[in-house]
């Protein structure tokens, strides 16, 4: 086969996809290495750090490097991740690799006791001198606790099947040194989501990202304004994917890839233990990557299930239907998600000047029992705007269901009426001219704190959409 010369472009560093039973999913796996080369990725980088290769036994990554080369057949470059911390089971991987048709190996830098800069640069000569395969020299300081120095880059250089570093320290710095010492002899690719932009204007040649699994069409757009010189663009598809960098990057890696992926359609399974997707991405910051992707039109709003309105559903506050039309207040419905975990809300709004603020104001100063309404508050003696009451619909018998309405549905509401009004979905002079009463309806039986919190979030997302026409 022909060898790489050199790597550029847009390369996912694919997500390994489990079963339930954590056994390798061949079939998701050929179905993802579909989807981001239909995109217009330039390479894939299969058992990365993304890939979770630090739990993967070595036949399963030689297996993951099978179903991969054969599955790309030949459309764009396989780089396989062969990053161990000996030097000869990074070898057997290299060679497995080869044997297989990989197009070059990734390679990380020793990790756990870390060698000095002459034990880093013998784990790399052994490596290259033992191998045909183009070689990839990998530095991730934030996993390996230290930077590959400028001099050990500027040395593996020398040797002719070193093509590339990837760079996912994040430091610009550190690129243009390693740029400016190899001088033009390997090419560099960026790691770190957050500064693809600025990586590709120092001269690196293309990035091995974690969110081009989710994003690629994105980053290939961003790669492609930069290659022409329109930095406008490229400036702006940077500033777009920020967020959703951000959050994979520092908020979850491959759990936080395998959440989106699925909200992408793309189902990959979960992690492997022991990371465990609340421990790492919260339902707050998957609820914040669920509408970034929707921001970037990659995804389509799927917030909740809108109802029809029940006409009498705030009439026990003085709302009636026939109040609630005469003084052109706005209802809506939702629900989101199943079982003990499925919340329903349903929300009224209208101006100061309507009933709407008779009904608020009695429904704090009289409260029923087991009825009793709160204030939507982002922290202590910080309410929301527009100023939001929420109001059990179901009689609250105990404390645990005191500590759900209380807790993680007050705290949601409260985070979705503000994400609304910043983004401009409820508009800016309603915060101060309107009031907002929201109905919950949760499962006595309910115990998923995180669930209902992101249930709750994600059906006042939908009815606040509804009441706006968004």
């Amino acid at each position: 086969m022909a060898r790489l010369h050199e790597v550029k472009g847009i390369l996912p560093a694919l997500v390994t996809p489990f079963k339930k039973d954590e056994s390798i999913d061949e079939q998701a796996l050929r179905d993802l290495v579909n989807f981001v080369i239909e995109k217009g990725v330039h390479g894939v980088v299969p058992v990365g750090t993304t890939g979770e290769f630090m739990y993967m036994k070595p036949e399963e990554r030689e297996k993951v490097f099978k179903i991969v080369v054969d599955e790309v057949n030949g459309r764009v470059p396989v780089i396989a991740g062969c990053g161990a911390s000996g030097t000869d089971i990074a070898l057997d991987l290299v060679k497995r690799a080869e044997d297989i048709g990989a197009d070059a190996a990734l390679v990380v830098s020793p990790f756990y006791i870390a060698p000095w800069d002459k034990g880093v640069f013998e784990h790399f000569r052994r490596i290259c001198s033992s191998t045909d395969l183009p070689i990839v020299v990998y530095n991730i300081p934030q996993c390996t606790g230290y930077f590959i120095s400028g001099k050990v880059i500027e040395d593996l250089a020398e040797f002719e099947n070193v093509i590339a570093l990837k760079d996912s320290s994040g430091s610009i710095a550190y690129i243009l040194e390693v740029i400016e010492r190899t001088e033009g002899k390997l090419n560099v690719l960026v790691g770190h989501d957050e500064i693809v932009m600025a990586a590709l204007m120092a001269g690196a040649s293309g990035a091995i990202l974690a969110s081009a699994n989710v994003i690629p069409e994105v980053w290939c757009q961003l790669y492609d304004a930069v290659q022409r010189g329109d930095i406008t663009k490229a400036r702006k598809l940077q500033l777009g994917a920020q967020k959703v960098a951000r959050i994979i990057t520092r908020y979850g890696g491959p759990v936080a890839v395998k959440a989106a992926l699925g909200m992408r359609g793309i189902k990959v399974g979960k992690t492997r233990r022991p990371l465990v997707s609340g421990g790492v991405l919260s339902w707050e910051d998957r609820e914040e990557l669920r509408l970034e992707l929707e921001k970037l039109g990659v995804l389509k709003p799927s917030y909740g299930r809108v109802e029809e309105f029940p006409k009498e559903e705030f009439s026990d506050i003085g709302l009636t239907p026939e109040v609630i039309g005469k003084h052109g207040m706005r209802v809506a419905k939702c629900s989101a998600g199943s079982g003990t975990e499925e919340v329903i809300l349903s929300a009224v709004v209208g101006t100061l000047e309507s009933p709407i603020s008779e009904a608020f104001a009695l429904a704090l100063s009289l409260p029923r029992e087991g009825y009793e309404a709160l204030t939507a508050i982002l922290e202590p003696n910080l309410m929301v705007r527009p100023a939001t009451l929420i109001v059990p619909a179901v009689k609250v018998e105990n404390m645990r269901q005191a500590s759900m309405i209380y807790g993680p549905v007050q705290a949601a509401v409260a985070k979705a009426v503000a994400d609304s009004l910043e983004e401009g979905t409820i508009p800016k002079e309603f915060a101060e001219t309107g009031l907002m009463i929201v109905k919950v309806r949760i499962h006595p039986n309910a115990l998923n704190r995180k669930m209902i919190y992101g249930n709750t979030y994600e059906a006042m997302r939908t009815i606040i959409k509804e009441i706006w026409g968004g």
